[in-house]
């Protein structure tokens, strides 16, 4: 958060009316633009790198993320932007689950066949179904594959890098710029952007592949294949595929994953495992170059270990009941006296949940606060929001609830009181 001063001493401040004006407006622009730092700031509150020295790794950029609520457990310069290689290809696999029919017959181009290893070796011309060229593309992770994926779903390759881009920001992963379906290193000339993500970026798009598309079944199903059979649509050609994720074999827990190297991205890895309901996304970027390649598998075993040992889930939902708030010139139901105090009662609105599970650790610090009005004014209105139980994880907002009323005060008029002196007359 940063504080902005202003020093009165440094400048001479005559008494003329207009000049005290102008110092007056430049002080409430400084304000604002410090609130709006605040709100910044605070916008990224719960995404706080969560560092612990304990853990040396390799990786100049990682994280480790809780892949329901997009928490990040740990944290190494977690927000640098750096190339990724392919693990891009989780979000075109994705993407052409969710957007394409896997059933479809598509048709190599000449500039899916120009490019360099790794390729399926595709031919101009050749047919394909789409759904054999996603197993090419995550099992062996095929650069000629990915292009003919992205001219049938998008149109071109630069169509499809606008799907990837906005698919980027719809999950929320603005640090993110996709050029090519296959992460191979590019740069726009026009701005000079690169081809990159952040590790932050990468574990969301993995925790939304696995826990929040609803291609989620397929993309597992691709991603877990040990080893894949297919012709093209012809059936004069045939293939053979394995899956180069290793990951998959070193823990019963793993769940999907993917590998990536270029030269200026150097050895990548993106993953997600399962443990007792829980379910982690792992990113690492500039994990090594040759001849380190094992260091994305040392370093993911590391933050996995950290996360299944560390982090459990508790239910921190408490129950709340406030006594009826004080309705000024309300009328109390129950007697409609005019000089009886007026009351309602109010209620938690959790809408029906009587559980807030959270990933915890021992060190995860929850604190529950409550604001509620003390008095309301006349007339109240039911389901009227007079108050909230906000929960706070380790200082961030994870939720809030609002307070509301269960009934209605009607308000005390002059009509009214007339019509209460008429009645007790007649009587």
């Amino acid at each position: 958060m940063r504080i902005f001063y202003f020093n009165a001493n440094s400048y001479k401040i005559k008494t003329d009316k207009n000049k005290i004006c102008l110092i007056t407006r430049a002080i409430a622009v400084m304000t604002a633009v410090a609130l709006f730092c605040c709100l910044v700031t605070d916008a990224h509150a719960g995404e706080k790198e969560q560092q612990d020295p304990s853990l040396q790794l390799y990786a100049q950029s990682a994280v480790l993320m809780d892949a329901q609520s997009g928490r990040i457990l740990y944290g190494k310069n977690a927000q640098d932007v750096l190339p990724m290689a392919s693990t891009t290809k989780i979000m075109t696999c994705i993407l052409a689950l969710e957007y394409g029919n896997p059933e479809e017959i598509v048709e190599v181009s000449s500039y899916a066949t120009s490019m360099p290893k790794v390729k399926l070796y595709v031919r101009q011309g050749e047919k394909y179904r789409l759904k054999d060229l996603l197993y090419s593309l995550m099992l062996e992770s095929h650069n000629d594959s990915a292009v003919v994926i992205a001219e049938a779903v998008g149109g071109s390759v630069e169509g499809f890098a606008a799907m990837m881009n906005q698919k980027a920001r719809d999950i929320g992963c603005y640090d993110t710029y996709f050029i090519t379906p296959n992460g191979l290193d590019a740069v726009v000339n026009d701005n000079g952007r690169i081809h990159s993500t952040t590790a932050r970026d990468l574990a969301k798009i993995m925790a939304y592949c696995v826990t929040d598309s609803s291609a989620k079944e397929q993309f597992l199903e691709i991603t877990r294949t040990s080893g894949y059979d297919f012709t093209d649509a012809d059936g004069k050609r045939s293939f053979h595929c394995n899956n180069h994720n290793a990951f998959l074999g070193m823990m019963k827990e793993a769940l999907s994953g993917k590998t990536g190297f270029t030269n200026n991205a150097g050895y990548c890895y993106v993953g997600a495992l399962e443990s007792e309901g829980r379910i982690f996304t792992v990113a690492l970027l500039a994990c090594g170059w040759p001849n380190n390649r094992s260091y994305k598998w040392s370093d993911m075993k590391q933050l996995a270990a950290y996360g299944m040992e560390r982090y459990h889930y508790r239910d921190i939902h408490e129950d709340r009941e406030f006594e009826d708030i004080l309705v000024i010139n309300g009328i109390d139901a129950c007697s409609g006296k005019p000089y009886a105090d007026a009351y309602v009662s109010v209620r938690v609105d959790d809408r029906g949940e009587k559980e807030l599970s959270c990933l915890l650790a021992e060190t995860d610090r929850i604190e529950v606060k409550t604001q509620i009005e003390k008095k309301l004014q006349a007339p109240v209105v039911e389901n009227t929001e007079v108050g909230t139980v906000c929960y706070y994880l380790n200082g961030d907002l994870i939720r809030r609830y609002p307070v509301v009323t269960t009934g209605q005060v009607e308000e005390r008029t002059y009509g009214y009181l007339c019509k209460y002196l008429l009645d007790l007359f007649l009587l």
